[in-house]
């Protein structure tokens, strides 16, 4: 799959027509087949994933205070770069407003961003770590691409398990708020438990099995309702695993199984049983 889907055309296209260094840009910035491409983009992966690094050690403490001076630099270093580089895929792509638009193309430009709004906003290259999603490329570099289809799959599944998911999220809202209320009542304010939402905070942190820890109640009923909530949690934690479970088993085609010799490991897109030669049967549909 050529890399001109970031223009959101795969078509092939005349480039003939083009200044010669727009058509050489194009070749190495949007088409992986080649050399000179391959490289640009293992070269694009790696600066990504270093700048990243140097993002997060920015957040350092014991780092920022020995070497920020240097990590500052270097996160303009490549800002520069990225930006240099957002340029050239916006002059050399088939479509510069189908590609901005694309998204690869946002992602691209947040990328950049963060770093030139740091200089009005102090701290704000720390979303700059937005740009380990560029490193989605790789999937086009090393010829994975067949390998995404598999997220449709998922999302079609989430699809299909939102109104269920909504229900159950209301549910537990509904259970969160009451407990919280109860335990409002039974602990008070003394006891940490200073608000309704303050309680509803705790009965969330409780049924998610998180346990921070902050609040704790403190009485004999309050720790029956609490320990009551804790069990409670365990079996709703399953219940929208299970949901998107059945969606995807619900969309995945079943295997199909050989009429000769009853293998089943084949290809999704196999005409002819790999083991014994015969014809497989259709899929069905679902």
């Amino acid at each position: 799959m050529s890399r001109a889907g970031h223009a959101g055309n795969h078509r092939p296209e005349d480039l003939s027509d083009r200044p010669r260094w727009r058509r050489e840009a194009y070749r190495i910035i949007f088409e992986h087949d080649t050399p000179a491409g391959l490289a640009f983009d293992i070269l694009l992966i790696v600066a990504i994933i270093t700048s990243v690094v140097v993002v997060m050690l920015e957040s350092v403490a014991e780092v920022q205070a020995r070497h920020g001076a240097l990590l500052r630099t270097l996160e303009w270093v490549f800002t520069i770069l990225f930006t240099g580089e957002y340029a050239l895929r916006i002059a050399s792509a088939r479509s510069a407003t189908r590609y901005a638009r694309s998204f690869y193309g946002v992602i691209d430009f947040l990328a950049i961003l963060p770093t030139y709004l740091s200089i009005i906003l102090p701290g704000g290259q720390a979303f700059a770590v937005i740009r380990i999603l560029r490193v989605l490329r790789v999937f086009r570099v090393l010829k994975l691409a067949q390998y995404v289809g598999s997220e449709r799959v998922l999302l079609s599944a989430l699809r299909a398990s939102a109104h269920k998911i909504t229900v159950f999220l209301i549910a537990v809202l509904t259970l969160v708020m009451v407990v919280g209320a109860t335990m409002y009542f039974i602990e008070g304010p003394e006891r940490g438990f200073t608000s309704i939402p303050m309680a509803v905070y705790w009965a969330i942190v409780t049924v998610t099995t998180v346990g921070y820890g902050d609040i704790a109640p403190q009485t004999a009923f309050g720790q029956i309702l609490a320990a009551a909530l804790m069990i409670m949690g365990y079996g709703i934690i399953a219940v929208p695993t299970g949901i998107v479970t059945v969606q995807l088993a619900s969309q995945t085609p079943p295997p199909r199984a050989c009429t000769q010799c009853a293998a089943v490991l084949h290809d999704s897109d196999a005409i002819h049983c790999k083991y014994c030669g015969a014809e497989l049967p259709e899929l069905e549909e679902r």
